[in-house]
């Protein structure tokens, strides 16, 4: 049996200064004879990370080896929870790890044939829909992820990928499955009827307008909004500028209004959630830099890193804080992050199903 540790200093959310001890992986606030003096500083809740890919890379599935180094990767920054948002591998394996996050996976990404980026997604037709759903809910770990649009080279714009009837019912085969939906979703004009049939959770959502804030408000529809990824928008314009001048207006404007949207969203009382979008061209390991994105677009510093940690461990079925019995998933930092956000980058120690990892 592995020796009882001690860790001390204000646990987060609350703040308030106290010893944790870490027995068998589980927390306690009970004194421990004997303990071995670990790391004092400000202790986290386990990071997670809502919207990640593992075992993706630029040109589509990565070897195990490099899947592996990515977690290491996402680990290392803090990260202990992974809700992966569709990968062309699988990494069931991950899940027998105990030295890498713990990982919720939601399949193959599902898109309209050839109305995404090659070799990423399961491409289906909209006949096929509905079965493409039901496979992959039976796939992952209660989650399937959808392209809800992507540019229509026929419009030369962004257009949903699927029509909103074969949508719903895709939705509604998801749920008879037992698993939730999410969808990627840059413009407007697939949110509507993704919203009417059900779904629940948004990615990047830079087209959300006040009539579908209200009603995800209501429902408790998610959203994660990837700044990150969202910045990179003004890229996707110029390189598309001459050939789809329209796709390349469209995005711009949601650029343009990306913040507006955001905050607008908070206001309303959409649940937010952090989501990386590592994996393909993006590097793994900087969770920490999606919450210092969104304190950055004017979400409160407290409300951002809760998106990372307490509130959204709670929103995947976790423990939300460090309670007594909790699972020993905690990282440890040197100064206050909701002083300064940045301590985020450099973690003084990450402890992972009660042992020390990084």
């Amino acid at each position: 049996m592995a020796a009882a540790l001690k860790f001390s200093g204000p646990v987060l959310p609350d703040g308030e200064a106290r010893e944790v001890y870490v027995v068998e992986g589980r927390v306690t606030y009970e004194p421990v004879a004997g303990a071995e003096r670990a790391v004092d500083g400000w202790i986290v809740p386990g990071l997670v990370d809502a919207h990640c890919h593992l075992g993706l890379g630029e040109a589509g599935g990565v070897s195990d080896e490099e899947t592996e180094q990515q977690a290491i990767e996402d680990r290392d920054g803090g990260t202990l929870l992974i809700r992966d948002c569709g990968s062309p591998v699988d990494t069931r394996w991950v899940q027998e790890r105990e030295d890498l996050p713990r990982l919720i996976r939601a399949g193959r990404h599902i898109a309209r044939t050839r109305r995404y980026l090659r070799n990423y997604a399961d491409e289906v037709e909209p006949d096929g829909l509905t079965a493409a759903v039901a496979e992959q809910a039976q796939r992952g770990d209660g989650w399937v992820k959808l392209v809800g649009d992507w540019i229509s080279r026929d419009d030369g714009d962004l257009a949903p990928s699927f029509p909103a009837a074969d949508f719903a019912a895709a939705i509604t085969a998801a749920h008879d499955h037992g698993a939730k939906v999410t969808a990627h979703c840059f413009g407007r004009d697939v949110l509507t009827g993704l919203l009417e049939a059900g779904i629940d959770c948004i990615e990047h959502g830079t087209g959300l307008a006040e009539e579908h804030l209200g009603l995800m408000a209501e429902r408790g529809v998610a959203l994660v909004p990837t700044v990150m990824q969202t910045e990179r928008f003004p890229e996707y314009a110029w390189s598309g500028r001459e050939r789809f001048p329209a796709y390349s207006r469209t995005i711009t404007d949601l650029f343009v209004h990306r913040r507006a949207t955001l905050m607008a969203a908070y206001d309303a009382g959409v649940p937010l959630y952090a989501g990386s979008d590592n994996g393909g061209v993006s590097r793994h390991g900087n969770l920490a830099g999606e919450v210092i994105g969104l304190a950055a677009m004017g979400l409160p510093r407290e409300y951002a890193l809760g998106a990372a940690s307490w509130r959204a461990r709670e929103w995947l079925g976790w423990n939300a804080g460090l309670t007594e019995g909790a699972p020993a998933d905690f990282v440890v930092y040197d100064a206050d992050p909701l002083a300064d956000l940045s301590v985020l980058l450099r973690p003084a120690c990450v402890v992972l199903r009660g042992r020390v990892v990084a």
